[in-house]
């Protein structure tokens, strides 16, 4: 009996992270109650647990925020996702010949987990472990159609939606425009929206735990649509093959 209670307590605890995480990363405990379905007194318990533990942290305004120690177990989450997934993008790489990345969401960025870069010289390189605005990148992009617009909205709320070039979108109804086009095509494009002279092709990871997407960019004058015609389909199939290597079904 107290083992069978035990599981039901990490069952709810995670329940309570989860809808946290779904209410913007903080919320009150009546929100949480609201959310989860459980009783209050138990909410209670648990998140004094998750605070004491750091996986959640109580605001002055009383309100619970996912906690600091949650950053840690994300990072080493990504790690071994990268590390998996890095074969798959290495074959797209030698096969298309430009940059490919891997990249999922993190408190409300998107930041690169693992990269196989293009053989050409002039080529596109990004950090693993780099953040970037979801807003102007195919990765963000791809990554957000993958979400409710009201999330989308209030994601871009807390992260803003500066211009990195004068290509971005900047107006939330745009995004949101952009967004319903990417999920009637299957992929997104970031056409000079982050870097003036560079495209870039993504798709969405499918039922990934943390929504993912995976893209491949280059300089214009090769990644051109013709080439985006050609890469799309690979990166649907490659995007399928870390859904199952995630899910263990390959």
């Amino acid at each position: 009996m107290a083992s069978n209670q035990g599981v039901q307590s990490v069952d709810r605890a995670i329940d309570l992270l989860e809808a946290m995480t779904d209410l913007g990363g903080d919320a009150t405990l009546s929100e949480l109650a609201a959310a989860s379905g459980l009783p209050m007194p138990t909410i209670h318990r648990l998140m004094r647990t998750l605070v004491a533990r750091g996986y959640a942290r109580q605001a002055p305004s009383r309100r619970y925020t996912l906690g600091p120690n949650l950053i840690r177990l994300g990072e080493g989450a990504g790690r071994q996702l990268g590390a998996g997934a890095r074969p798959h993008l290495e074959q797209v790489a030698r096969e298309l010949g430009e940059t490919v990345n891997l990249a999922m969401i993190d408190r409300d960025m998107a930041v690169y987990v693992a990269q196989a870069a293009s053989g050409h010289s002039m080529r596109m390189f990004t950090e693993v472990g780099r953040r970037v605005f979801c807003h102007c990148t195919g990765v963000g992009k791809a990554v957000l159609a993958q979400l409710p617009d009201q999330t989308v909205r209030e994601i871009v709320a807390r992260a803003g939606m500066p211009a990195q070039t004068e290509l971005s979108i900047t107006d939330p109804d745009a995004l949101i425009a952009e967004l319903d086009r990417i999920r009637a095509q299957g992929y997104a494009v970031d056409d000079g929206e982050q870097e003036l002279g560079v495209r870039c092709y993504a798709v969405a990871v499918p039922d990934a735990p943390t929504p993912a997407a995976v893209s491949i960019s280059g300089p214009a004058v090769r990644v051109t649509d013709t080439f985006g015609e050609r890469a799309v389909p690979v990166l649907q199939e490659v995007a399928a093959r870390i859904t199952a290597e995630l899910l263990g079904t390959h």
